[in-house]
């Protein structure tokens, strides 16, 4: 999936979910710097790139102490015992700050500008546009629970997780934290407008609201005992504030938002449009988008169809098999041969280790096949925190990149213990042992955990805090076809066939989308295009349905991301031909930082930054 959740923004839903969902698309474009009378202009882009380089690191600190939970999970740890404020006052700020800053960076001459700072200075336009537009326009604030929530479970999370510092220095910051995260809980209750919350976003925060004294208990209890005194007494009252604060909150779901939620979750076009712009910054309309998920939805299902005649041959009881199909035959051969796909598949309780040795596997291929540099900072496979369940499968939550060599975590939602069997199996059919491969390629190997290894070593601060989900959604999707192209799992047809399935997703996410929030998509039609077009279990399906109404904006990523993956890839090699080298091609676009690809295409091949 993605990034994890605002969190989750990034969406990874992981720490780089919180970022991905606040990320917004520049309204402007930037020339490129000249190039006619090149003294004088070097001058003017060495004036203009300190003037960038003071503004940029005097948002940061500003954004940082804005958002402090957002600068704990980027690896700033200078607001570790502060908690975001979003009461009208906290809301004006971050509007006032974001007006003030976008007037400095419209006062510098874009033309001036080096290309790589051209496009950082787009990217930084991009946020301070996104800001405001969240707070003014879309005020998620205002009819979102989610927002409350993540700030909730992601104060205490983005401290415990990780030792980025001693266990008695978090802990005594995450008690400053956990005496702050009943405010937190008392501003969700004066914002929120029961009337604007749609009953899905405050049916899901009702079951995850418990979520947060998972954490204290995974995290801090065990902890507990390295303080003393009265540093032990504070965590005590903290915890035991939060407890009651917790319950507090629960009675107000329950009883009061819960049976008075009216919002509708689809967000109409208008609104729809603007946040599309925002988090992809493409140059992809809607129109676009959903004119090219739909070509490729049936080249991919032929492709699909040529392989089930393949593996489907001389099998007994094999449906027809025809060279010029209907779309019934078509339909029928694909579905019998992904079940021999399904038939293997893990217990329910193996599904964490079957990850751990597909990560394995797939790092030493990658490795193998020498496709692009491996990092060496470690990765571990988790049980995904309970707080951020309920919207994604697995995500990939890498350190902040301004924390060094601290590890990545591939998380898994366990399977729920109250699912029936037949929802076991449905939700194993599809997280098949192939299809739990391919999640590990797109989470961690070499998908999520290699680019985020690799962004963060970019030089430029601005350019890894504000890290793109569409690069990164792209990225990992991209990897999945890159690693069946290279030979993985022995050209087992079967796992090409499940791939293409996964990739099969990626579209029907484009389509779903823009189909819940602009085309008034009953429940029905959501299904059709999930289980029937793409083949999806129904688990699966439901839970995307579930995705589609708590976000938007989000769901394009993944297409639009490795449709321009696969559009740079060509470009490089028709302008390099012979010389191209598949792994020096990845390791520069992986050393660019993670910008819209847009951007990274401009620069690799020497294109007006637009």
């Amino acid at each position: 999936m993605r990034l994890p959740p605002k969190r989750p923004t990034l969406q990874t839903l992981c720490a780089a979910a919180l970022l991905a969902a606040t990320l917004a698309a520049c309204q402007g474009q930037a020339p490129t710097a000249p190039t006619a009378n090149a003294p004088a202009a070097t001058a003017s882009t060495a004036q203009a790139d300190a003037k960038f380089a003071d503004l940029s690191k005097r948002w940061l600190d500003g954004w940082f102490a804005l958002n402090p939970v957002t600068a704990t999970q980027v690896g700033d740890h200078r607001f570790d015992d502060k908690v975001d404020d979003l009461s009208a006052e906290g809301r004006k700020r971050v509007v006032d700050f974001s007006k003030g800053m976008l007037a400095e960076l419209d006062a510098i001459d874009a033309k001036t500008l080096s290309r790589e700072n051209q496009v950082d200075a787009l990217l930084l336009r991009n946020q301070l546009k996104s800001d405001i537009w969240g707070m003014e326009t879309q005020q998620s604030w205002a009819w979102d629970p989610q927002v409350y929530n993540s700030l909730a479970g992601g104060a205490i999370y983005s401290l415990m997780a990780r030792e980025f510092a001693p266990m008695p220095e978090r802990l005594k910051h995450a008690t400053l934290r956990m005496q702050q995260i009943p405010a937190i809980f008392a501003q969700m209750r004066a914002n929120l407008d029961p009337a604007r919350v749609p009953a899905i976003h405050a049916e899901t925060v009702s079951k995850q609201n418990a979520g947060v004294l998972s954490l204290v208990d995974t995290f801090i209890t065990p902890n507990a005992g390295q303080l003393q005194g009265e540093d032990r007494k504070a965590l005590d009252a903290a915890v035991e504030g939060l407890k009651k604060a917790v319950a507090e909150n629960q009675t107000w779901l329950d009883k009061t938002l819960v049976p008075n939620a009216k919002g509708d979750f689809r967000i109409g076009a208008k609104l729809y449009d603007e946040k599309l712009q925002m988090a992809l910054m493409s140059s992809l309309t809607r129109a676009d988008i959903k004119q090219r998920a739909e070509s490729e939805m049936t080249r991919v299902r032929n492709e699909m169809y040529g392989i089930a005649q393949t593996v489907l041959k001389d099998k007994p009881n094999a449906p027809a098999l025809p060279a010029q199909p209907s779309e019934d035959q078509k339909q029928k051969a694909i579905e019998a041969a992904l079940e021999l796909a399904y038939a293997d598949r893990p217990k329910r309780e193996d599904v964490v280790e079957a990850a751990k040795a597909a990560l394995a596997q797939a790092t030493a291929f990658t490795r193998e096949k020498d496709l692009v540099t491996v990092p060496t900072t470690p990765v571990k496979v988790i049980l995904m925190p309970e707080f951020q369940r309920g919207v994604s499968v697995a995500y990939c939550d890498s350190p902040g990149p301004l924390d060094k060599g601290l590890d990545t975590y591939y998380a898994i939602s366990p399977i729920p213990d109250d699912w029936s069997q037949a929802q076991v199996d449905s939700f194993l059919r599809e997280y098949n042992s192939r299809m739990i491969h391919l999640l590990s390629i797109h989470e961690a190997m070499p998908g999520h955990y290699l680019e985020g290894a690799h962004s963060a070593e970019n030089k430029s601060t601005l350019r890894a805090v504000l890290r793109s989900g569409l690069f990164a959604e792209g990225w990992a999707v991209y990897t999945e076809d890159l690693m069946a192209d290279a030979g993985y799992m022995n050209n087992d047809p079967l796992f090409r066939l499940v791939q293409l399935k996964f990739y099969l997703r990626t579209i029907a996410n484009a389509i779903l989308d823009q189909g819940v929030h602009v085309d008034n998509w009953t429940h029905e039609q959501a299904m059709d295009l999930m289980t029937r077009l793409a083949f999806q279990q129904e688990r699966e399906a439901e839970g995307k349905w579930t995705r589609a109404r708590l976000t938007s904006a989000q769901l394009p990523t993944y297409f639009v991301g490795v449709q321009e993956h696969f559009d740079m890839r060509k470009a490089v090699e028709a302008k390099e031909g012979d010389k191209f080298n598949l792994k020096a091609y990845h390791d520069k676009v992986l050393s660019y930082g993670a910008p819209p690809v847009r951007f990274v295409r401009e620069l690799m091949l020497d294109e007006p930054i637009q």
